[in-house]
């Protein structure tokens, strides 16, 4: 018998009350009465055997080790909620799909593109969450993710998205009157923002226009493309970004190519699952319109080249 596993109800008490700071609003957030909870908190701590609460007149304040367990807690019934709405939909259309998506991708390319497939497919929850590095399938409660590299991630199925070509940018104040573009040595005489996760891509942009990349990484560092748009957007520098996330601005003259070079990224696009997904309906339907999306976007980049 697991005699330390408390019951579910008496941790998702705990876990609201500490979120919450009041046992007045979670009793709200789980409709209970304020004393169902009160006696589910002190039934917790006696299983327990350590005060979680320094209780004063009308205070309760949540003690260290209590705040420390509750961040776990929440994890744990986060990962429930998740996978019993799964279980629940497994074999049929509809339900919860969890999708890892990269930060800058999601926010400027997909997510302006979801009321499409949710229309498509109303029966369907999407529960966007960010991840920018590969990770193990089998340690976290995600159904496909979205993935920026090689086709190379363990344990998983790789479908090819869309290629990404990179530019360098820069607002139109830092062109000199009349200049409709620079020439690789005046870009290297400017700031070269730097995106963090790539730290080689102004050494690959650089040689890709036959030039030596000397100083390619110097600069401030931003860790997320977001980041790296608002520096360029600030005029901090030129920057190199792939050009499909920074359509708006350069149509809005917001953002300038300095130079001509597009280069293509040796990395691609990929929709990733593991293999148990592959005929998981939701994952199929999702990836197959993704595909659709990204083709269009392909056929319209190629268009602004002609």
């Amino acid at each position: 018998m697991r005699r330390t596993l408390p019951p579910t109800s008496s941790l998702a008490c705990f876990e609201s009350t500490v979120r919450l700071g009041s046992v007045t609003l979670a009793a709200e957030e789980l409709n209970l009465t304020q004393s169902a909870v009160s006696k589910r908190l002190s039934s917790l701590e006696e299983l327990l055997g350590r005060k979680l609460f320094t209780r004063g007149q009308r205070t309760l304040t949540t003690t260290p080790a209590a705040r420390e367990y509750a961040k776990e807690v929440s994890e744990v019934i986060n990962r429930l909620e998740i996978s019993t709405a799964r279980l629940i939909s497994q074999g049929r259309h509809g339900g919860v799909l969890t999708i890892a998506i990269l930060p800058t991708f999601g926010t400027r390319w997909l997510v302006p593109r979801l009321s499409e497939f949710l229309s498509e497919n109303p029966l369907t929850e999407l529960n966007l969450i960010s991840k920018i590095s590969p990770f193990e399938f089998e340690d976290e409660v995600t159904d496909v993710a979205i993935h920026f590299g090689l086709p190379d991630w363990d344990k998983a199925h790789c479908e090819y998205l869309m290629d990404e070509a990179v530019v360098a940018v820069c607002t139109p104040s830092l062109f000199a009157e009349g200049q409709s573009a620079m020439d690789v040595n005046e870009i290297s005489s400017h700031t070269l923002i730097q995106h963090t996760t790539r730290p080689y891509l102004w050494n690959d942009w650089l040689k890709s226009c036959g030039s030596r990349p000397i100083g390619a990484t110097v600069g401030p560092r931003f860790e997320f493309y977001a980041h790296v748009i608002e520096a360029a957007l600030a005029g901090i520098g030129v920057a190199v970004l792939p050009e499909f996330l920074i359509q708006n601005e350069l149509e809005r003259g917001m953002l300038k190519l300095a130079h001509e070079n597009r280069l293509v990224c040796k990395e691609r696009y990929y929709a990733v699952y593991p293999a148990k997904n592959s005929h998981n309906s939701n994952v199929v339907d999702f990836v197959n319109w993704l595909k659709v999306k990204c083709a269009e976007q392909t056929q319209h980049s190629q268009s602004r080249e002609v």
